[in-house]
């Protein structure tokens, strides 16, 4: 079994991570995860304070392993942080601040309630940022990863962040999808991984099975970047493009960015209508390019145990016969 200090920090058998993936919550999935041995995490930024407590009650039904509430920064809203932390999870997790917030004054509160932290970063100033403020792991997120991403890839970043914290522990997320990302995350100095795209196509998650099916279609060539699913929503993240499968509403409004914001009502209510029916061309899908490495919908329990036997396998048969006698 692969042990790493992440594990012991949040008391996890797994050192795999699910994202806190806000616009795809489903306590089934959450709670999958962390009764597999990983960390569930429940993405908190499309809920009110009363949506916080009932999912929060919903993960301990189900589950009573450890799981994050992941907070955007950049829209948080008081109330919404404040019940988390009298929730007390094991964890809370960070991503996507403004340039100008105190990191420090987010991060001590958490502790204060008991919480572990932690927070992803796109790039080596953000990572070193919330490690000087108290941040117990920082994940490393490569463009490669579906949904709101930077322009480094994880294969690069994630030593230079690992280098730049240590000897805080590092995940890796962006471009993992089985126990061969695992494995080089480790081999790249990291103690663990976070993922997305891989648990969107899983029994357990929310979406429609149209989706789901896409993931497994692609071949990973098929992703853009853009700012049109943030546009339409109506919602600008501080630095970030959004990668999504391309598709006819993706292209359709390439180049018409102007346009989109003139009509965002519309083009989001055409949105949500969409998905509703399962219409895969007219509906940002955020997924990463490890779609490609995606090809069937298991349970989500049973991608965190494939995923950690094989990096397991890997790393004790693979490594040593590479090395030789």
């Amino acid at each position: 079994m692969i042990r790493t200090p992440f594990c012991e920090l949040m008391d996890v058998e797994h050192p795999i991570a699910l994202g806190g993936m806000g616009s795809v919550y489903s306590p089934d999935l959450v709670a999958a995860v962390s009764n597999a041995g990983g960390l569930g995490a429940m993405g908190c930024h499309h809920l009110d304070v009363d949506g916080i407590r009932a999912g929060t009650a919903a993960l301990r039904e189900r589950t009573n392993k450890p799981f994050a509430l992941n907070f955007l920064l950049f829209d948080v809203h008081e109330d919404c942080f404040a019940a988390a932390l009298a929730l007390r999870p094991k964890v809370i997790a960070f991503a996507w601040p403004r340039p100008e917030q105190d990191l420090k004054a987010y991060v001590g509160r958490a502790h204060n309630a008991g919480c572990k932290v932690t927070f992803m970063a796109n790039g080596v100033p953000e990572a070193v940022k919330a490690a000087q403020a108290g941040a117990d792991v920082i994940i490393a997120q490569g463009t490669e990863g579906g949904g709101h991403v930077g322009w480094i890839a994880s294969m690069v970043l994630t030593p230079m962040v690992v280098d730049a914290v240590k000897p805080i522990p590092v995940l890796t997320a962006g471009g993992v999808a089985d126990g061969r990302g695992l494995a080089a995350a480790i081999a790249l100095g990291a103690d663990g991984v976070l993922l997305g795209t891989r648990f969107l196509a899983t029994v357990e998650s929310p979406l429609h099975p149209n989706f789901k099916q896409a993931i497994v279609d692609s071949d990973g060539h098929d992703t853009a970047l853009s700012e049109i699913p943030d546009l339409a929503a109506g919602k600008i993240w501080p630095g970030a493009m959004s990668r999504s499968r391309r598709n006819k509403f993706i292209e359709r409004w390439a180049g018409r960015e102007w346009l989109l914001r003139a009509q965002q009502a519309l083009a989001l209510a055409d949105i949500q209508y969409a998905r509703k029916r399962g219409d895969v061309h007219e509906a940002p899908l955020s997924m990463g390019q490890d779609a490609g490495l995606i090809n069937d919908i298991p349970a989500a329990g049973e991608v965190v145990r494939r995923i950690a036997a094989e990096a397991e396998g890997i790393l004790a048969k693979r490594m040593p016969q590479v090395l030789g006698n």
